[in-house]
């Protein structure tokens, strides 16, 4: 147990590190978590039969100190740099990393700017992240101090993505594009700015968990209109997909107003359905799975 300051808990150094490189040509798993490191170590690379990297707590600014470095890692599969520091436009490798399928980048500073050339001041922003493999089923981008949802994200090309964590960022909104992620399962929006949820977002067809907590979802009035007072989160929400997972706790709404929304009975006779086939008894309260009071 320990704070941010505390010693690495792993037993570190180059002998430490060249030790695990070994076993992992034998195992395709490679952990390095914790082991106090400011850039990748070049022996890594050779591992190309690597299935798994976790590179977690480590003071990682980024990926591409070497060139084609982590892009010969050709069978990669899941990797972890949660809790590192890396900026945007640093994660050029990961776009070639043709069967990843696990992406966790939570708790770095993709969403802050850095410092730019003084002799160009008309330079833009390099791009939070590159184009990501098509091979990708699960994201998670939480604690980037993100202000709106990278584009790359909502590639079509993502077609095989089925959870995303996007929680804990500055995200205002939702692009329409998301509807474009066609086998998203789980969405977690927890603690951001949110206000609304785009009509796109009822194309989800596979949609069974949605995690708003905390956002600045609210109601004024149940006398919705589609442009002087358009219900924050659309009927096709709850009338075209299969979501029976939904919180809304901590946000400026109660279970009275959720209930006028249009298409949310439809949720309701929908999450019914599950509970009573997965409980016994069935549900306690219809609402409570919102978080509402």
């Amino acid at each position: 147990m320990g704070n941010g300051a505390s010693a690495p808990k792993n037993k570190v150094g180059k002998r430490v590190v060249n030790e695990k490189v070994e076993n992992a040509k034998k195992t395709g798993v490679l952990s390095l978590q914790e082991h106090g490191l400011e850039d990748i170590p070049k022996q890594l690379f050779e591992l190309t039969n690597l299935s798994t990297l976790d590179l977690s707590k480590n003071k990682l600014t980024r990926l591409d100190q070497h060139q084609h470095g982590l892009s010969k890692l050709a069978n990669l599969k899941s990797l972890n740099c949660e809790f590192n520091q890396l900026q945007r436009g640093t994660l050029t490798p990961v776009a070639h990393l043709a069967k990843l399928q696990t992406l966790s980048l939570g708790n770095n500073r993709l969403g802050h700017d850095v410092p730019m050339d003084k002799n160009n001041p008309s330079a833009q922003q390099p791009d939070c992240l590159p184009p990501l493999p098509a091979s990708l089923k699960q994201v998670k981008l939480n604690t980037n101090h993100l202000t709106t949802v990278p584009p790359q994200i909502c590639s079509p090309s993502l077609s095989k993505l089925q959870k995303l964590d996007l929680s804990f960022n500055h995200l205002a909104s939702v692009p329409a594009a998301i509807g474009g992620l066609v086998s998203l399962v789980e969405i977690n929006l927890d603690s951001n700015l949110i206000v609304a949820l785009p009509e796109e977002i009822g194309a989800l067809k596979k949609l069974k968990s949605l995690s708003l907590k905390n956002n600045s979802i609210s109601v004024e009035s149940t006398n919705f209109h589609p442009t002087r007072n358009p219900q924050p989160l659309p009927a096709a929400l709850f009338t075209e997909t299969p979501l029976t997972d939904l919180n809304l706790a901590g946000n400026k709404m109660t279970n009275t107003a959720l209930n006028e929304f249009d298409g949310f009975e439809k949720f309701l006779e929908r999450r019914q359905k599950v509970k009573t086939k997965g409980v016994y008894g069935g549900a306690l309260t219809n609402l409570s799975v919102c978080g509402l009071d």
